[in-house]
């Protein structure tokens, strides 16, 4: 906190623990200070010498919600899913959250999706030509603004982008998103808004269905376990 701002926002001595509240802000921080024999308070995030005294401790911030990688582990695979490298998920799990909070996507549906598409492996390439974590086609990848296929922030951004275009596209259907994901809108609309009659796309929904619902479990606190999932139900945060 900056002394000199606290000097000019507050000249008068404290007048207890609860006034100070306003300097906690919403990041929050311990609080420390004295008042001089001007009367004039110095505060601080930190105690700067012996005439600091602690006036407010804050709790310690929740961190960002985050699957539990060690509980992820030990459940058993489901279906046809890529072999998952949990080194590489650690990796990318701070890329993966912060995309998904700049897309207003949940963050649990994003990692299934990785986890069924390409095991958190940047150099994925499918026989098909789809590439990186997300496995974006090169011509999905361009529609979407990816100049770079293989960066692996660029090919999360294209891959929200294109996940926010089938969620208003196919709204509150989870499984026709999936499926469009997977075989191309155009295929979900010409088999009638079902998913199409392919057997990758028929295995590739419900692996990745379960695997969100097993990410959502991971990342929710414990004692707040929301309802379950359906496939046509999907929670945006």
């Amino acid at each position: 906190m900056n002394r000199t701002i606290a000097q000019r926002c507050m000249p008068l001595v404290f007048a207890g623990v609860s006034a100070l509240g306003m300097y906690s802000g919403p990041c929050a921080a311990d609080i420390w200070g004295y008042v001089d024999d001007k009367g004039v308070a110095h505060l601080s995030d930190h105690q700067v010498n012996e005439r600091y005294f602690l006036f407010k401790k804050e709790a310690p911030r929740p961190k960002a919600e985050e699957p539990d990688y060690a509980a992820l582990e030990r459940m058993s695979a489901v279906g046809s899913v890529t072999a998952v490298n949990p080194a590489l998920r650690a990796q990318f799990a701070p890329l993966i959250l912060q995309v998904a909070q700049e897309y207003g996507l949940d963050v649990s549906l994003l990692h299934a999706i990785i986890t069924v598409e390409s095991g958190y492996n940047p150099q994925a390439r499918s026989p098909a030509g789809a590439i990186g974590l997300m496995q974006l086609m090169p011509g999905t990848a361009q529609k979407y603004g990816v100049r770079n296929i293989w960066d692996p922030l660029e090919n999360l951004q294209g891959g929200a982008r294109y996940l926010r275009f089938l969620l208003a596209m196919f709204p509150n259907k989870l499984d026709l998103v999936l499926a469009a994901y997977n075989a191309g809108e155009g295929a979900v609309q010409q088999a009638g808004m079902k998913i199409p009659p392919y057997a990758e796309t028929q295995a590739y929904v419900p692996n990745v269905i379960t695997q969100y619902q097993r990410y959502r479990a991971a990342v929710t606190p414990a004692g707040t376990v929301p309802a379950p999932t359906t496939n046509r139900e999907l929670l945006i945060r």
